[in-house]
């Protein structure tokens, strides 16, 4: 398909699909840093497990002294280990764009994205020590932003391919993808519900959309 032809889009399939697109290629990952409070309360001590309840959706101040060295600075990893991956390839993109065909580097990246979530929220019944779950949490992170990253660059190039209008329902669900987890988070403080259980429903929300991405992308070839 040229640049110049438009897709035969009845019921403005093409348009819902590529807004599907957008929103499983943020909604995760917004969901993983709206659980921050559930990694930060799994990475405490024992002894303060016992003394304080972790199920409660409260905030605790950067300088509080009962804070190990996991907890404080969990943020600055988290944020060190999201960013550099989500540059490196970023910039790499123009060269697996190349060598890896677009059918493989879509579907494959959604993937991916959607075992790391799965095991993400099967950890959140299984006991781990802090260390441990510190450090495949961060593996976690960066296999997110990795695949992240070629799937935005390939979510685009492939909108290029098609009249500029199709670039806007992609940016449109990575803005609803946004809203959506702030609203999740307001809700779950609302309601007063577990950590646990607050992060539990983050994640499952989060694998559906990438089911949903992936069936939709499947799906594109036939509305066009």
């Amino acid at each position: 398909m040229t640049t110049a032809s438009a897709p035969r889009d009845r019921y403005n399939a093409v348009w819902i699909i590529f807004f599907i697109l957008g929103l499983g290629t943020l909604l995760p990952w917004n969901f993983f840093m709206t659980a921050t409070m559930y990694f930060t309360n799994r990475l405490k001590d024992p002894q303060t497990n016992a003394e304080y309840n972790q199920t409660e959706n409260v905030t605790v101040a950067k300088d509080d002294p009962r804070r190990n060295v996991l907890e404080s600075k969990f943020n600055n990893v988290m944020t060190l280990c999201a960013m550099v991956p989500l540059l490196i390839f970023t910039c790499l993109n123009s060269f697996i764009h190349q060598r890896i065909p677009q059918k493989l580097r879509i579907p494959g990246s959604l993937s991916v994205i959607l075992v790391v979530f799965l095991i993400t929220a099967v950890l959140v019944k299984v006991e781990m020590e802090p260390l441990p779950f510190f450090a495949f949490t961060m593996i976690k992170i960066i296999c997110i932003n990795s695949f992240g990253a070629i799937l935005q660059g390939s979510l685009f190039g492939l909108a290029g391919m098609l009249p500029a209008s199709y670039t806007t329902p992609i940016m449109s669900g990575q803005g609803l993808a946004g809203t959506f987890a702030a609203f999740s988070m307001i809700c779950a403080l609302a309601s007063g519900s577990e950590l646990q259980a607050s992060a539990f429903g983050y994640f499952i929300t989060a694998c559906v959309v990438i089911l949903l991405a992936i069936v939709s992308y499947f799906a594109l070839p036939k509305m066009v």
